[in-house]
């Protein structure tokens, strides 16, 4: 619409300089002539609903804009007539300036159908293009929870089938300390494994789990394992992957404290820092060389896992202790829950 008053004031602008009627007659009939043409503009755009294959709906549209010229002409000079002695038609300088306007509709409206089209088409395929960059990031998004539900679950397996491995080495060794230690497991059980499927955890759930964990396992082997767990009080309301922190410990326990014949001790570090959360798991255990063997599963889907949640601005960093052991560190943002 601001289109058809622009044009129409222009040219009734340019016209009023060589007719005698007045400028504001010349204005309001080329205004109608263009609602007119912007009616079946409009019209041919939904109507009819369907149009054989040969049709194209632009082409209908731009013709049927032409065809209304002469009629809205007409129109237009029988409604700012009325009341005059002589019509409109009979008269050879409003029959002319009817001619004029006429010419001027056909020579320019189809140009501007087209410009007009050309928007049209123009503002689809952009709707378009932003309709499928919105599927393509749905289709992204369940791809990665999908993704992180298969790590989740690869998660437990890999947990449960490491500790009952060593409560089964105590029942095989006829331990008496093993019912003991069953009925831990067992406790320790039902307090983790609700939170195995959470999407987040906060560190002072996570670290629960992992106190508990390092008292099962100090149950099993009383004179080879210590432990310390350290952390500001402000971290323990941190958002962080299930099950992160925990592995790191588990790994320490499997790879560092059971192959050493002196045992060890693990210490558990949480500390905040210009706003990032940094998770540290060391132990005193044989270290890289002797321990090293399997330890990719843990670690690789912990990496994974970090990596998807945290959009690559979380670190997994390992390092080598002297005169023997290993350190794991998790940094990454910390969000309050």
């Amino acid at each position: 619409m601001s289109v058809v008053l622009f044009v129409s004031l222009f040219l009734s602008i340019l016209m009023k300089f060589t007719w005698p009627t007045w400028w504001i007659t010349i204005w309001a009939r080329l205004l109608l002539i263009g609602v007119i043409q912007l009616t079946a503009f409009g019209l041919f755009e939904r109507w009819p609903s369907r149009l054989p294959r040969w049709v194209a709906r632009w082409l209908l549209q731009v013709v049927a804009v032409a065809i209304v010229v002469p009629f809205a002409a007409a129109l237009a000079y029988s409604l700012t007539t009325l009341g005059d002695p002589v019509p409109w038609y009979e008269n050879k300088e409003k029959l002319s300036g009817c001619g004029s306007m006429i010419g001027a509709g056909l020579l320019f409206s189809p140009w501007i159908a087209m410009s007009a089209l050309y928007r049209q088409i123009s503002g689809q395929a952009q709707r378009q293009a932003l309709s499928f960059e919105l599927e393509r990031s749905e289709f992204a998004r369940d791809a990665l929870d999908s993704r992180l539900r298969l790590l989740q679950a690869q998660v437990e397996p890999h947990f449960l089938f490491n500790t009952l491995a060593n409560v089964r080495e105590l029942v095989d060794s006829g331990s008496s300390q093993a019912s003991q230690v069953l009925n831990s497991l067992i406790a320790y059980l039902r307090a983790a494994v609700p939170t195995l499927n959470d999407a987040a955890s906060t560190l002072g759930q996570e670290l629960n789990l992992v106190r508990a964990y390092l008292e099962l396992m100090h149950m099993r082997m009383p004179d080879r394992l210590q432990f310390t767990i350290e952390v500001d009080d402000a971290a323990l309301h941190i958002k962080c992957p299930p099950m992160s922190v925990l592995t790191l410990v588990e790994n320490a326990v499997r790879h560092g404290i059971d192959p050493s014949e002196e045992g060890g001790q693990i210490d558990v570090t949480v500390r905040l820092h210009h706003g990032r959360c940094i998770a540290r798991v060391s132990d005193t255990g044989v270290g890289l060389g002797q321990g090293s063997e399997g330890l990719g599963t843990g670690l690789a889907n912990l990496r994974e896992r970090l990596q998807l949640i945290f959009s690559g601005d979380a670190q997994l960093s390992l390092t080598s202790l002297k005169p023997h052991g290993f350190g794991a560190e998790l940094n990454f943002p910390a969000k309050f829950n």
